[in-house]
């Protein structure tokens, strides 16, 4: 494994050790003013990144075809795009914290473990789909038509989540049993001998299955703008990394945006049809980078100077932290 990898895994070990086990030790609930500074500061760290992705690529600490602004360009744009798409997965995990009243000072926790297991679940996915392009050129086309689909699926009705209904979540009540009360922020508690999970475990095996169901779009869509394994993944898993402060910033105010899924279904068209076309049109990267900017901010901004017409989300729970039957 190239030097640059070891070292870029050993940078995000040590963001991720730095924000549970220093700066998030106490379990608290982050308020909306905490949640705007570390959205701000992941933010940062992410477009700072791009003048390592330039020095990297400029110096040939990694063997690639492309220029060091082409790189720079690609990575902003990749880091955009899944940026853009998280939006869409903050409404789906207050839906999951919702469900299971999951207490707010333990919703930090269960993101950073959910986020940590997405790392590793999306290198394989990443490291799979630039085989598949590199050796194929057909799975352009396949991954288009995914893309394309996964655009019509955005502006369509919302799936209602079924816990229940989860094949994951039932095996793991046949093999282990489940408590029905929060036991602090442990995802797994013994009693009299016998280890049982918590509901926060459960809450965790949602987020963590939701997150590989929307890395099927996402992933996708970065491989779109470009097929470079190390931008991908870098981008990815930096926009991935701020989705935590995003969504203590976005779930309380999720109803504001409403029409922000039309611009993450025009993304997701604009992707899939350069990658049905990949052949023929070759449009710049700056392009791409600004089509996509233009369609976010757009959506945001649109959706911001709306009437609020929908009931906002609460994910606050009640006073009983009890999960409901799965």
């Amino acid at each position: 494994m190239p030097i640059i990898w070891i070292g870029f895994f050993l940078f995000v070990g040590l963001l991720l050790f730095l924000d549970l086990f220093v700066l998030n030790k106490k379990d608290h609930v982050p308020r909306t003013r905490e949640a705007l500074k570390w959205t701000a500061l992941w933010t940062t760290i992410a477009l700072s990144f791009s003048g390592v992705i330039y020095l990297v690529y400029q110096n040939g600490w990694i063997e690639s075809t492309l220029t060091p602004q082409k790189a720079t360009i690609n990575y902003l744009t990749g880091y955009l795009v899944e940026l853009s798409l998280s939006m869409d997965n903050v409404f789906v995990i207050a839906v999951i914290f919702r469900y299971f009243k999951v207490p707010p000072q333990y919703q930090h926790r269960v993101l950073f473990w959910g986020i940590l297991g997405a790392v590793v679940f999306r290198l394989l996915m990443i490291l799979a789909g630039v085989f598949l392009l590199q050796q194929f050129d057909w799975m352009f086309y396949v991954f288009g038509l995914l893309l394309l689909y996964s655009a019509y699926k955005v502006v369509g009705d919302a799936e209602d989540i079924h816990p229940s209904e989860n094949p994951i979540i039932r095996y793991i009540k046949k093999v282990i049993p489940v408590t029905s009360d929060y036991h602090g922020h442990d995802f797994f508690f013994k009693r009299r001998g016998v280890r049982a999970a918590t509901p926060l475990f459960i809450a965790l095996v949602m987020v963590e299955t939701t997150d590989v169901i929307f890395a099927v779009d996402s992933i996708p869509a970065i491989l779109g703008i470009t097929t470079d394994s190390f931008l991908v993944f870098s981008s990815n898993i930096l926009a991935i990394l701020g989705l935590r402060s995003l969504y203590f910033v976005l779930s309380s105010m999720i109803n504001k945006f409403e029409y922000l899924k039309y611009s993450l279904a025009l993304i997701l068209l604009f992707v899939g049809v350069k990658m049905m076309l990949h052949q023929v049109w070759h449009p710049e990267d700056w392009i791409s980078l600004v089509v996509i900017f233009g369609l976010l901010a757009g959506g945001v901004i649109y959706s911001l100077s709306q009437p609020d017409k929908a009931k906002n989300v609460e994910i606050i729970p009640d006073e009983g932290h009890s999960r409901p039957e799965l």
